[in-house]
């Protein structure tokens, strides 16, 4: 009976050792998990002998358990290299059996495919074609081929553009008044009080404006306060024939004496430009006609006056002959005559406010006496620009941008997007709208002429009040006549344009169109920012490195900077770890006792993260497996003491005589 007990005794501590051998052994194994020898004791049973006084029959190893919890990571320089931190294993194939493993020293195979050290290849979840990481598992692998071009089809702008900008381009018609005291040369010594009428076919409608009387000047500062409107005030007298009568002839021009005595229409010239008189900015001498022109550019009165005294001299009286700039009919000035021209006005009507207006000028304020129709709008006028876009001058736009964009060849071309502020008079938000003007390695992409030459592309852009943009109110940018052209200006073979085509574009994409999304981009009091701009093409590129996140997603780091997800490492847990059923090289089945595995992504559900570049080490506490072989080799030494004891017992029975 006692050597029973003790040769279990022996054996149950030969398994304690051959366990803690076997954890020492693996102490440095990646991945290893430490197993524990279970114990439990013997009973001799029967139906009638459960009895206080049974004595025990020894020892048996109940289990070998494996215990799974988690070892301390370490990092290394491989980047395939993984450890799981926290619940999971690594799913593998190998000859066509599922295994699982925590040891993640991972590498290339020939093939191109992700394997551990024994060739079974890594399982994950497989990307689809456009690069995103779908549901279908399989064996994951890494692609070394150049990375294939891609078209650019989409820029997405997230700006800024300042309210506080001002409009810097002048866009108007000019028109000369036509009214019967604009421009004449007569006897009223100024503009007489005025009335006027302003029709704008969007409102707001002025009616009964007041000027007072004076000169063009003065009637032109008070019209040009008027909304989309702007007056100047010019006036000229030509003097184009000149009689005198004697010494004491003398032509008096604003209050400024010239004595006439014996001079020729130059020589008053050489008079006037050396001391020019009062309210004139202008002397001019033409000779070829012979007339001596005064001008004024504000358009103040020029008040002529001929004096003479014959003394009783048989003379000639003296004459002038004088016509103004819309009264080209001359006028006959004798001595002691008066006159005035009065000037004329023109009017520049901005043509982004209305292009369509009505100015009526009345002389009563009963606003029943038509003086006359300045200006009709609804005849067909030409505009005139001041200040108008220009790409090569940075005084014509408030802002630009520039990104570099890709054709199907991967050649890359330069987007240069420039912003201009636009005069929204007679809109519900007058100060919201803008113009973006789009050119590609600096020439013009818009729509074609007669001639098939591409355009200046321009965009109309309206923001809310709230600063974000009105996309039903703003133009669609798409850019859909850009012919890719080499250094040299030639076509360099990549697809050309498609113009007239829609958006969003046809899939794959069978042109150089492409759409710029400015849905982010505000207008707010703030300086002109780059809050984003981004666009979805690229050159070829060569693989230069392998990433991987944190989800187990392995990416694709090619040298034209772009990156590609290669696949997402799956995981896989089980109800009961311990079920497993190790089948060496730290790897794992399932059995009847673990359960299913569950195969999901990293990060979810109860499954860890995945640490790249890392390892995770073997569970074994070297101390502690030291302390328990110490122990291990007592127990073994005592079941051996048992042995012996018994043995001499027996020995002293046979003995007996």
């Amino acid at each position: 009976m006692a050597f029973n007990v003790a040769l279990s005794g022996l054996n149950a501590a030969q398994t304690d050792l051959d366990v803690k051998g076997n954890n020492i052994a693996n102490a440095n194994t990646t991945g290893f998990k430490r197993s524990r020898a279970e114990f439990g004791d013997l009973y001799s049973s029967g139906l009638l002998n459960l009895g206080s006084t049974d004595t025990g029959e020894g020892v048996r190893v109940q289990n070998t358990r494996q215990l799974f919890q988690q070892g301390n990571v370490t990092a290394t320089s491989n980047g395939l290299d993984m450890a799981i931190n926290g619940e999971g294993f690594f799913v593998l194939e190998n000859g066509g059996e599922r295994q699982f493993s925590r040891a993640g020293e991972f590498g290339v195979d020939q093939n191109g495919f992700i394997t551990n050290n024994q060739g079974a290849r890594v399982q994950g979840f497989q990307p689809d074609g456009d690069g995103n990481v779908g549901d279908v598992r399989g064996d994951l692998e890494v692609n070394t081929q150049n990375l294939a071009p891609k078209r650019t089809t989409g820029v997405d702008a997230n700006l800024n553009l300042d309210s506080r900008e001002s409009v810097l381009e002048e866009r108007f018609s000019t028109f000369t008044s036509q009214g019967t005291l604009a421009g004449t040369v007569g006897g009223n010594t100024e503009f007489p009080e005025q009335f006027w009428n302003i029709e704008r076919p969007d409102g707001p409608n002025t009616t009964g404006l007041r000027t007072q009387a004076g000169s063009a000047a003065t009637v032109a500062q008070t019209l040009s306060s008027e909304d989309g409107i702007t007056v100047d005030a010019s006036n000229e007298a030509v003097i184009s024939s000149l009689t005198t009568s004697g010494d004491a002839d003398k032509l008096v021009v604003n209050g400024k004496d010239y004595n006439l005595a014996d001079l020729n229409l130059q020589e008053l010239a050489d008079k006037m430009i050396a001391d020019p008189p009062t309210g004139v900015s202008d002397v001019e001498y033409d000779s070829g006609n012979n007339n001596l022109r005064l001008a004024d550019s504000d358009g103040n009165n020029i008040k002529l006056r001929l004096e003479s005294d014959p003394g009783g001299i048989a003379a000639p009286a003296p004459e002038l002959e004088v016509s103004g700039a819309q009264d080209t009919s001359s006028t006959t000035l004798a001595a002691g005559d008066e006159l005035t021209a009065l000037g004329e006005l023109n009017f520049r009507v901005d043509d982004r406010q209305n292009s369509e207006i009505q100015i009526e000028s009345y002389d009563t304020a009963a606003l029943n006496n038509l003086n006359t129709t300045i200006l009709d709008g609804s005849e067909a006028k030409s505009f005139e620009q001041r200040n108008a876009f220009d790409p090569n001058d940075p005084n014509t736009y408030n802002h630009s941008t520039s990104t570099t964009i890709f054709d199907s060849l991967g050649n890359s071309h330069e987007l240069t997007q420039y912003f201009v502020k636009e005069s929204s008079a007679g809109a519900s938000n007058p100060q919201n709208r803008w113009s973006a003007y789009v050119q590609i390695d600096g020439e013009d992409v818009g729509p074609p002429d007669t001639q098939g030459n591409p355009t200046r592309a321009q965009y109309d852009l309206r923001f809310n009040s709230n600063g974000s943009l009105n996309e039903s109110l703003s133009d669609e940018v798409l850019i859909d006549n850009w012919q890719p052209k080499d250094a040299d200006g030639d076509r360099n073979g990549a697809e050309g344009p498609n113009p007239g085509g829609d958006a969003p574009l046809p899939q794959p994409p069978q042109s150089s169109n492409f759409v710029i999304d400015y849905g982010n981009s505000t207008q707010v009091g703030a300086e002109f920012s780059i809050n984003d701009l981004q666009q979805n093409g690229f050159a070829t590129g060569r693989l230069s490195g392998l990433d991987v996140t944190d989800e187990g997603v392995i990416q694709a780091r090619f040298s034209n900077g772009e990156s590609e997800a290669l696949g997402q490492v799956a995981l896989a847990n089980f109800r009961n770890n311990e079920g497993l059923a190790p089948v060496g090289d730290t790897a794992w089945v399932e059995t009847f006792e673990s359960g299913d595995a569950v195969i999901s992504r990293a990060n979810t559900g109860p499954l860890g993260s995945i640490q790249a570049s890392s390892v995770e080490e073997s569970n074994v506490d070297l101390s502690e497996q030291l302390v328990g072989l110490i122990t291990a080799q007592r127990n073994f030494q005592a079941n051996s003491k048992t042995i012996e004891t018994s043995d001499q017992i027996t020995q002293t029975i046979i003995n007996l005589r």
